[in-house]
């Protein structure tokens, strides 16, 4: 519904079609938007689903290996060395990406005497086998929690982004347009009205003019 605050003047129209058209444009880039996040989202949704697949069956690999070193090391030994492990701390930073701020993981490992040279050489193959494959897992983990907090942040944006167009769209546009259409109908009464004032000054003078005409 247009406003009745609005002046019907043309500088007035020549604004309004400008913000119309200035919305409209934007309104286009919002759904460019939208759809270039979506496209990320499930890009990344099935590279997180190809990944938890792969550590479904690593897992398994990777704990009847566990029960293999155990067997041939004893549960003693496996735990000493367990708890000569390296421990790890992840740092968060962030990364843009079509304007969200996505956090990232990157792991840090500490000095631990149980470095890959020693594991080498003193720790027997099949427990070493044993900590490459859960090593390997727990990066693809971090990898995962990365990768899914980053669709929780991109469906944020996509519903964000969605609430902003339908707003353009549905309410910003059709009230400018709304707008547009008031003054162009004021002032074409205001033509209409000033259009009729002079025929009927013109009809006045003539009427004026004929009768001086007469009187002489």
């Amino acid at each position: 519904m247009a406003s009745t605050e609005i002046r019907p003047t043309r500088i007035e129209l020549i604004n309004m079609t400008r913000r119309i058209r200035l919305a409209r444009k934007g309104l286009d880039l919002l759904k460019m938007k939208r759809t270039s996040l979506v496209m990320e989202f499930f890009a990344i949704s099935r590279t997180v689903k190809g990944m938890r697949e792969n550590i479904r069956s690593d897992m398994g690999a990777s704990l009847e290996t566990v029960r293999l070193a155990e067997a041939l090391s004893g549960l003693v030994n496996l735990e000493r060395i367990a708890a000569m492990s390296v421990d790890t701390d992840a740092n968060v930073a962030t990364k843009n990406v079509m304007g969200v701020r996505i956090p990232t993981l990157n792991v840090v490992y500490h000095e631990s005497l149980l470095s890959e040279i020693y594991r080498a050489v003193s720790i027997p193959t099949v427990i070493n086998d044993s900590i490459i494959k859960f090593e390997k897992i727990f990066r693809a983990l971090l990898e995962i929690a990365e990768k899914e907090n980053s669709m929780r942040k991109l469906l944020h944006e996509i519903d964000r982004t969605k609430r902003r167009s339908n707003a353009i769209e549905n309410i910003l546009i059709p009230g400018l347009v709304a707008n547009a259409k008031y003054i162009r109908m004021r002032l074409d009464e205001m033509e209409r009205e000033t259009f009729t004032m002079l025929k009927a000054v013109k009809r006045n003078l003539e009427a004026r003019n004929a009768v001086g005409g007469g009187a002489l």
